[in-house]
This record gives C-alpha cells, structure tokens and sequence, in this order.
C-alpha cells in the first residue's frame, strides 16, 4: 500500500517526492548506522516520505530522545501521523525543511545531535537546497552530523559547500544504488 501511494506522489510530484520507491531497509540501516542513540537528544528527519528511516530511528532511539519530521507532501504527512500518532517525544511537521529553524525554536530545541535527510538534492531548485543546508549547518550542535543520501555523487560538491567533512559510502541494495554521505558541519 505505501509503495502504491509512494509511487502515485511521486507522478504527482517528481521534484519534491524524488524517488519512485521507497528507499530499502538496506539504505535505512546504512542512514542510521552512525547515529549515537544512547547519547542523542535531538534528532531531525527531512523528507520522510513514509517512514522507512523513522522506523529505525523510533526503534533505537532512548524514550526521551526528541524525533522531528519535516515533510512537505500532504499525503505522506496523514501516512506519518497515523503510524506514529501514539509515539511520545516525535513531531510531525507538514512545511519545508528550509523552515525547520522556526519550528525548533517553538518547540525550545536549543541544537540537533543528528539530521537524517531523505530529500532529493538533485531535484530541487539550487535555492532551497542552499537555505535548507544552510539551516542544517546552523542547526548542529558541535558533534552533530547531517546524513543524507544520493544517487550520484553530483550534488556532493555542492553540499561540501556546507559540510567540509564527508564521508561517502554506498549501498547497492537500493533501486537505485545510492551514496549515503555522512556529513560534520564547519566548525
């Protein structure tokens, strides 16, 4: 069912949705495998789409742990709230990720340990991505790390712009293959 809808905003929406599936349990497990979840307080997720990633990040996460999701399309929004609607410490935000500063700010997040992003760089406008990376950058505490992933390695220069520390692994059982990069913010 959540491919079906995955598939069908997808059609609708190619440029913010980006993927045709939903990423694999393979890249999910590779996106958190560098998250420090017996320490993390705070962690932000950007395009969930339909919760693959949160899936892990809800299960490893201490109870106390704040989870927020940014999530632009309606559709997976209403998907996100029921599956998690019972889940304490986890906010559902349906806005662009380029306004997560406001937002952390009403819920008095002082900083983010950890931002996971499923957003499509490649697909977005050059804008957006430089006002969302830019939060991104601004948003980490001190030992933070933003993990993203991408089909190539096109945008990695462009976020290397924000993130002068990346590591790049990839995971091939994905449709597609993607690169994961593990990203430090400039200190």
């Amino acid at each position: 069912m959540e491919k079906l809808v995955f598939l069908k905003q997808y059609f609708k929406k190619p440029r913010t949705v980006g993927a045709i599936l939903p990423s694999s349990k393979y890249l999910a497990d590779k996106m958190i495998e560098g998250l420090d979840f017996e320490n993390a307080k705070y962690i932000v997720e950007l395009g969930p789409g339909t919760g693959i990633f949160t899936e892990n990040i809800v299960r490893n996460r201490k109870a106390d742990t704040v989870i927020m999701l940014f999530e632009y399309d309606y559709n997976f929004c209403k998907i996100l709230r029921d599956k998690y609607k019972n889940e304490p410490n986890l906010y559902i935000i349906n806005d662009s990720a380029e306004y997560m500063g406001n937002y952390l700010s009403e819920y008095n997040i002082p900083y983010v340990d950890y931002i996971v992003s499923g957003l499509p760089f490649a697909s977005l406008s050059s804008n957006v991505s430089s006002k969302i990376l830019s939060e991104a950058q601004n948003l980490l505490g001190n030992n933070g790390k933003f993990i993203t992933f991408q089909y190539t390695l096109l945008k990695k220069k462009f976020i290397k712009q924000y993130f002068n520390k990346i590591a790049v692994s990839w995971e091939l059982r994905n449709i597609p293959p993607a690169y994961v990069f593990c990203c430090r913010r400039h200190i």
